[in-house]
C-alpha cells in the first residue's frame, strides 16, 4: 500500500478531533469493478429515526457468492466515525470500507445519532444494533457471523471498544432491531479513543464534549460515565485489541490507553498498545501509513480463515 493510498484511507485521523471539521463533506468514493457498494442501508431504528450505514463488499458472482477470487463466507469489519458522539459522518470512511472489501473483507461504516438531541447510550444501542443486523444478514451478505472486528477513531474508537467488551447482560443492547444475534465483535482497533470517562484528569479539555454525551458532569452522573467506560467491562471474553494513542494527544491522555491494556493483560486478553511518541489526537505520514497496515495485519491475525 503507498503512503497515498494509506492518507486516502484514514483522511478522517485529522477530522475527527474536532466536531467542527467533522462535518466537512466527504470526496466522492472511487469504486473499483470488483467491489460492490451499498449506500445508506437501513440498519436499525433510533427511536422514530432510521439508521443507516454504508456496506462494501467484493462483488458477488451470478450465484450471489463472493467474487474476485474470495471464498465466502467472509470476515467483516465494521468502521465507526469520530466526532466526540456530536458530528461526524460514516461517508468519511467510505474508502476504508472499499479497501477492506479489495482484501477479501465485508466492511460497513455505520451512521449512529448524535448528543446532545440523543445523548448516551444512543450512540452504544445504535453500533450494537448494525452489528446484530450483519449477523442477521449474514447469508445476504456471505459475511462469517463468527468473525466481525470494529475499527473506530476518536469517539468511534470508544464505540468500537464498546463492541468489544460488553454483551447482553450489559443491558446496553437498545431496542433498534434484529435482537436475537451477538452485539459483540471478535476484533477492536482503537485510534486515540478514551476508554475511562470517570478519569476526569486523563481527558482533558473534553468536560463540555462529554457532558453532553452523558447529558451531565461527572460529579451529576458518575454511574452514566462508568457505564459509558469500556474498561468497566474488560472480562476474560472480551475482543483482543489494538490501541494506537498519541502521547501529546490534547483530548485524551495517552494513560488511558495504558489503563486498558493493563485491564487486558489482568484478564488474560490478548492484545497490544502503541504509543506514538510525540503525536497528537491522529497523524500524517509515515505514521499513518504504518498504523494503517498495522490495522490490517491485526485484522488479518484475528478474523483470519478458521
Amino acid at each position: 500500500m503507498t503512503l497515498r493510498t494509506a492518507v486516502s484511507l484514514f483522511a478522517a485521523l485529522v477530522l475527527t478531533a474536532c466536531p467542527a471539521l467533522a462535518q466537512q463533506q466527504p470526496k466522492p468514493t472511487a469504486v473499483p469493478a470488483n467491489v460492490e457498494f451499498l449506500k445508506n442501508v437501513v440498519y436499525g431504528k433510533g427511536g422514530d429515526k432510521d439508521l443507516v450505514l454504508n456496506l462494501a463488499r467484493p462483488k458477488p458472482s451470478a450465484d450471489g457468492k463472493a467474487g474476485g477470487g474470495k471464498a465466502g463466507p467472509l470476515p467483516c469489519v465494521v468502521v465507526l466515525h469520530g466526532g466526540g458522539w456530536a458530528a461526524g459522518s460514516k461517508d468519511s470512511h467510505n474508502d476504508l470500507v472499499v479497501n477492506l472489501a479489495l482484501r477479501g473483507y465485508v466492511a460497513a461504516t455505520v451512521g449512529y445519532r448524535f448528543a446532545p438531541a440523543d445523548p448516551f447510550p444512543a450512540q452504544v444501542h445504535d453500533v450494537k444494533c448494525a452489528v446484530r443486523y450483519l449477523r442477521a444478514h449474514a447469508d445476504q451478505y456471505n459475511l462469517d457471523p463468527t468473525r466481525l472486528g470494529a475499527v473506530g477513531f476518536s469517539a468511534g474508537a470508544h464505540l468500537s471498544m464498546m463492541l468489544g467488551t460488553t454483551d447482553k447482560a450489559d443491558g446496553l443492547e437498545g431496542e433498534g432491531g434484529w435482537p436475537e444475534p451477538s452485539s459483540k465483535v471478535q476484533a477492536v482497533v482503537s485510534f486515540f479513543g478514551p476508554t475511562n470517562l470517570a478519569a476526569a484528569d486523563l481527558l482533558p479539555n473534553t468536560s463540555p464534549i462529554l457532558n453532553k454525551f452523558l447529558g451531565g458532569t461527572l460529579a451529576q452522573k458518575p454511574d452514566a460515565y462508568k457505564q459509558a467506560s469500556p474498561v468497566t467491562f474488560v472480562r476474560r471474553d472480551t475482543a483482543p485489541m489494538l490501541l494506537f494513542q498519541g502521547t501529546n494527544d490534547n483530548l485524551v491522555n495517552w494513560k488511558q490507553a495504558v489503563e486498558m491494556t493493563d485491564a487486558l493483560a489482568k484478564n488474560g486478553v490478548d492484545g497490544r498498545i502503541e504509543l506514538l511518541l510525540g503525536e497528537g489526537h491522529g497523524w500524517q505520514g509515515p505514521e499513518l501509513k504504518r498504523t494503517a497496515d498495522a490495522t490490517f495485519a491485526f485484522f488479518a491475525e484475528k478474523l483470519g480463515k478458521k
